[in-house]
């Protein structure tokens, strides 16, 4: 049963086969007796795995590690026991591999996404973790035959949403499109035979064609003396089914292009064959890519042009090196790049690194589990784009990518304090999608932040986790503050404040509340989910109150600063304005409610005291606040032009405007306008009351 794989394993030294021929009698003899679905002894498993890694040169430790990565979970082996036998790295590859089982698809989406966190952190501290796990899964999927059908299902979508995106990102395209070929076949069966069918059909057909395209580019690469290896490349039927269901279109379309590749001997006999190439056949504008001079972010390289051949067919041709080749089959398993103590990490390695450095940055960004899982998906992994920083450097972003992208994918800090951007020297919204070529300067201020709209159009989930973790932070600090003086507010009922808290009382509410931290109860406040006076009273009980202050109970009213915050928010049912009396609601999740004090929804509120706050507006308060208004009018042609005009004139800002016909002779004008103050306000007021048509012009209140 070893033989094959011994004789695939004759890049290795006399002692490492040793080596791996006695982890596969200890794994044949640790998993005795045990037998798979398929009816097959349980060694036939870990065996495959080890020989789908021996085809990509494994290094010793991960050919043992494929051997015995069953044995933790399947058999009373211990992670001590596989140290001591095979040494400490073998024994944590193992381990991290083992903790990876727990993913199936059919579990609970919040189990699915913990063990996801697991193997990032698994594959951070080894890769070699993860080339296990997809060689792992690999042959699962070839033995999934076994299984129930809605197993089946399940499993094969879990391996194409997750598996075959990762192991396109490190480049391993033997492995990834395996996989798709079987998830494909998995999930629609009856699709996958019809379209097998078909494209075996198609290609009887096409021998002759095939044969003369080729015998073209041969000929030429002949009287050139340019050695090449000349390969019809076949579409595999996952890629033609995508193609005919996004691009919508029929079968014969998608098999009337035809696919070669051309390996050649250096990086100048790629150019020189894309030369011969355009000069045998016309290239197809827009369709050249050249991604030897920007490799793409899983480190393939190669040229690519479409070109019109004979009886107006279409040809795809793809030119690379030997070199090129291997890395686009194997990526970062290409010439061991994965090996522990690889220092030059270079190439795919590099790249690797990078983009788990970024999932190990959005997972600790991450509220949980599901949300990093969510991300993860988003960034499994669209096409690219490639622009420039100032300096020239060139930066990989998925298609979509706008300048807030751009500007996280340098540094979470410019990101964060980004407010403009600058495309090629011009000025361009932060929305606007980038395209490749672009020179990108991101403009910051000291001060700026995050705007919570950027959610809805960037592209990368790096920006996305970055811009959520933000906030998040930016909530929980205003919610603390807000906290700090909702208490304050309260303990003032209790002739105390805030700063002179004793640590026993603080000790006191800790232990009656179960909280954790005093920081949490503030957080809690904050957002409206306790009562400031409730929790007042449990660090001052009212029976240690002296009667006086318990008779006068003073209460300073709260400040509306300068800053809204998010948990200081305006009642949209009375538009309250700077110089307004007001009242504060306590509403839970919301924080804090800014209401005028005559707003109707307050009757009910009142009943509540505790839960009510006296509010007064600070002499910093500044920016412009919503106000509805009411006028009537005599219908006049033009007269909401000269309405706005008005309004407009002293430097208000009209948000809605809507008309109805009271009666032939009446219409009433209903208008959103935000204003600074109440004294604002009145100034516009009277410019609109001066207009001939004007009847009658109110502040709607509720």
């Amino acid at each position: 049963m070893l033989l094959g794989l011994t004789e695939k394993l004759s890049y290795l030294s006399e002692s490492d086969l040793r080596r791996v021929e006695r982890a596969y009698r200890y794994a044949e003899e640790s998993h005795m007796g045990q037998m798979r679905q398929t009816g097959d002894m349980y060694i036939t498993h870990p065996l495959a795995v080890a020989n789908i890694l021996a085809d990509m040169h494994m290094d010793p430790e991960g050919l043992i590690a494929a051997m015995l990565h069953d044995v933790l979970e399947d058999t009373g082996v211990t992670k001590g026991q596989i140290s001591r036998r095979f040494g400490r790295t073998v024994a944590d590859l193992v381990d991290g591999v083992s903790k990876l089982n727990e993913i199936e698809f059919a579990s609970k989406a919040e189990q699915q996404a913990e063990s996801f966190q697991k193997m990032t952190l698994a594959m951070s501290r080894d890769i070699r973790v993860l080339l296990v796990k997809l060689a792992d899964r690999l042959h699962n999927m070839r033995t999934l035959g076994t299984l129930a059908p809605d197993k089946r299902r399940r499993v094969a979508r879990e391996t194409m949403e997750i598996y075959a995106p990762i192991a396109q990102r490190l480049g391993i395209n033997h492995i990834r499109l395996e996989l798709e070929e079987l998830s494909f076949a998995a999930m629609y069966p009856l699709r996958h035979r019809r379209l097998r069918e078909a494209t075996e059909a198609a290609r009887q057909n096409r021998k002759a064609f095939v044969f003369e395209i080729r015998q073209s580019i041969e000929n030429r690469l002949q009287r050139e003396a340019l050695n090449a290896v000349v390969k019809g490349r076949e579409k595999h039927l996952w890629s033609i089914y995508l193609k005919m269901r996004e691009k919508k279109k029929a079968f014969r379309d998608i098999m009337d292009v035809f696919a070669f590749r051309l390996v050649v001997e250096s990086v100048d006999d790629c150019y020189r064959a894309l030369g011969m190439m355009h000069s045998i056949f016309k290239p197809v504008p827009g369709e050249f890519k050249d991604y030897i001079a920007i490799p793409k972010a899983n480190g393939y390289q190669s040229v690519h042009t479409v070109l019109v051949g004979m009886h107006g067919v279409l040809i795809e041709v793809q030119i690379r090196t030997a070199e090129m080749e291997t890395i686009a089959n194997y990526g970062i398993a290409a010439h061991g790049e994965y090996k522990a103590g690889n220092t030059r990490e270079e190439g795919s390695q590099r790249r690797a690194s990078r983009w788990i450095q970024g999932l190990l940055a959005m997972q600790k960004q991450a509220g949980d589990s599901l949300e990093f899982l969510e991300h993860v998906k988003a960034d499994l992994f669209p096409d690219e784009v490639y622009v420039f920083t100032p300096r020239g450097e060139i930066v990989e972003l998925p298609a979509g990518a706008t300048a807030i992208d751009f500007a996280y994918s340098v540094h979470t800090g410019l990101g964060n304090s980004c407010i403009a951007c600058r495309v090629d020297g011009q000025l361009t919204s932060l929305s606007e999608s980038l395209q490749s070529g672009q020179k990108i300067e991101i403009i910051s201020a000291e001060g700026a932040q995050p705007n919570p709209n950027w959610l809805s159009f960037v592209a990368t989930a790096k920006a996305r986790s970055a811009i959520r973790h933000y906030l998040k932070q930016q909530e929980h600090h205003e919610s603390v503050t807000l906290g700090k003086r909702l208490l304050d507010q309260a303990l003032g009922k209790f002739g105390t404040s805030y700063r002179q808290l004793k640590k026993s009382e603080i000790k006191r509410i800790l232990t009656s509340s179960g909280a954790s931290t005093f920081e949490y109860i503030l957080h809690q406040i904050g957002l409206g989910n306790r009562v400031p006076l409730a929790v007042a009273n449990l660090i001052v009980p009212l029976d240690q109150t002296p009667q006086s202050l318990q008779q006068r109970a003073p209460t300073l009213p709260l400040e509306v600063g300068a800053q809204k915050g998010s948990l200081l928010q305006y009642a949209r049912c009375c538009h309250p304005i700077p110089g307004d009396p007001i009242l504060g609601h306590l509403s839970p999740g919301k924080g804090v409610v800014v209401h005028l004090e005559s707003c109707r929804n307050l009757s009910e509120l009142r009943s509540q005291p505790e839960k009510c706050t006296p509010m007064t507006w600070s002499s910093r308060v500044h920016g412009q606040f919503p106000v509805e208004l009411k006028v009537e009018i005599t219908p006049e042609r033009g007269f909401i032009a000269v309405l706005a005009s008005r309004i407009t004139e002293k430097d208000a800002t009209i948000e809605k405007v809507s008309t109805l016909d009271k009666d032939a002779y009446t219409s009433v004008v209903d208008l959103v306008i935000a204003v600074r103050d109440r004294i604002h306000l009145a100034d516009i007021l009277r410019r609109v009351r001066g207009l001939p048509a004007v009847r009658r012009v109110s502040r709607v209140r509720n």
